[in-house]
């Protein structure tokens, strides 16, 4: 089994981290308003990045990692750009 850690492009243009099973099952819950309480009020969401991993653990610790981020650094990780501190 595969996890994942994603970004998802809200409507206001804000990015909201994450981490689960299966992507698109992820952003369609989001888009329910079934997903985070964030996401609820910032619908409709896009999934627009994500990186696989082999344990749930691994993708939340990158997901915790990604969190600390400025939304610049956030957004040069979606752009495949070069990460400044």
């Amino acid at each position: 089994m595969c996890y994942y850690f994603y970004l998802a492009r809200c409507s206001d243009n804000s990015l909201y981290s994450g981490s689960c099973i299966d992507l698109q099952e992820r952003e369609d819950r989001h888009n329910e308003g079934k997903g985070a309480k964030y996401t609820r009020s910032h619908r409709p969401v896009r999934i627009i990045y994500s990186e696989e991993f082999k344990t749930l653990v691994e993708a939340r610790r990158r997901e915790a990692e990604v969190k600390t981020w400025s939304k610049t650094k956030k957004e040069q990780l979606v752009q495949g750009g070069h990460l400044t501190k």
